[in-house]
């Protein structure tokens, strides 16, 4: 799974749910969405985010899989893994992001078989098969130069996907692939185990497991027990267990700051598959906004604006890591978003929601971006409205 920390004021549980908000189409990449066919005669529909360079291509692939978060499957949003697909674009890739049946805007039921993680496995890469097929069918896919990758649970469903035959496909990725299940009580790592060491059994190209050391779902020993199942069993992998990443290595595919961690890793293995590492095409990061000077990064008593609520929100955001953001609203609304994809986009969404005039950005990373014109007010101007 991947999280997006964000807050509003104003919040209700409702309002808090459908956090983190849609993210715009990031045309430097040629985002598009796409509806694709799945299931018995392509009843079903897989709602799929696709990135690629400009050009006609053919390109070579990267089809990437996401976890499963908490609650619902339907409940889950579209996944983007934005950093890693802007580095695979870079490298003159597609990008094929399904998201699975039963998950966001796709058609189908979301398949569960409990502690089965064998089920569960072949479960979710009949989905990603036909995405697969899908992919080989586009005149802008290169059929015989294809990577499969999958976070958390996509990890498992990429491994999964093995066991059937890949035309094309020259090796998996598996970023802390697995599925943790708390309800009903079972073993669910042995089950893990069990799985891993059939998909291994029945493997058929390269894998790179990536697990970090404060994992707080699949830690150093699981990852180790996980990796020895497949391998024993005849799968042919190689495991980077990487050190601490922030508080969670279970996010590092999500974080802007993560793909110093994964990328020189993968870049040696893409290379011993026979996939293409140099950077071909340019994606031009967006300048950072310039640091106004308004007042000083700690002074918390300067956000314009804010009753105490506020004041607090921020001063804890200040105890939080990069990236992040804050924006505030002359109404004493205020949004703040930490880590994950466009913090300052998701900060001024969850502000906006709960105001009925314009949220600006005060805080981006370590810079104040507040423009003083701005600030017609202070504090005292809106601390009734909290």
């Amino acid at each position: 799974m991947l999280a997006l920390l964000c807050l509003c004021l104003f919040c209700t549980p409702s309002l808090a749910q459908r956090l983190p908000v849609a993210l715009p189409l990031d045309t430097r990449l040629n985002e598009q969405i796409v509806m694709v066919p799945a299931g018995p005669g392509g009843r079903d529909v897989l709602e799929t985010t696709i990135f690629r360079p400009s050009g006609p291509g053919p390109f070579p692939l990267l089809l990437m899989n996401h976890g499963k978060q908490e609650g619902p499957a339907r409940q889950q949003k579209r996944e983007r893994f934005i950093y890693m697909a802007t580095e695979f674009v870079r490298r003159g890739y597609a990008v094929m992001l399904p998201m699975r049946s039963g998950f966001a805007l796709s058609t189908g039921a979301y398949r569960d078989y409990g502690c089965d993680m064998t089920a569960n496995g072949l479960a979710q890469a009949r989905d990603v098969l036909d995405a697969l097929a899908y992919a080989r069918r586009q005149s802008w896919v290169d059929p015989e130069h294809i990577v499969v990758a999958g976070q958390s649970y996509g990890g498992l469903a990429a491994l999964a996907l093995d066991t059937a035959s890949l035309p094309g496909v020259r090796g998996l990725l598996n970023f802390a692939g697995g599925l943790r299940v708390d309800k009903p009580v079972c073993d669910w790592q042995s089950a893990l185990a069990k799985a891993y060491a059939t998909f291994g059994a029945y493997s058929h190209v390269p894998s790179l497991w990536l697990y970090g050391a404060n994992d707080s779902y699949f830690g150093p020993q699981l990852a180790q027990r996980w990796y020895h199942s497949y391998t024993g069993s005849g799968g042919k992998a190689e495991l980077f267990a990487y050190s601490a990443f922030k508080r969670d290595a279970h996010l590092t595919l999500g974080s802007r700051d993560g793909v110093a961690v994964w990328l020189p890793r993968v870049e040696r293995f893409l290379e011993a598959i026979g996939m293409p590492t140099q950077t071909v095409y340019s994606v031009i990061d967006p300048p950072p906004l310039p640091e106004t000077h308004f007042a000083l990064l700690d002074d918390v008593g300067a956000v314009p604006y804010l009753a105490e609520q506020g004041r607090v929100a921020y001063r804890d955001l200040l105890g939080k890591q990069l990236p992040r953001a804050f924006a505030v609203s002359e109404t004493g609304a205020w949004g703040w978003a930490e880590e994950g994809e466009s913090p300052d986009y998701r900060a001024l969404a969850s502000c906006q929601q709960s105001s009925s005039k314009p949220c600006h950005l005060y805080l981006v990373d370590d810079s104040v971006v507040w423009p003083g014109g701005l600030n017609a007010g202070n504090a005292s101007a809106a601390g009734g409205a909290e």
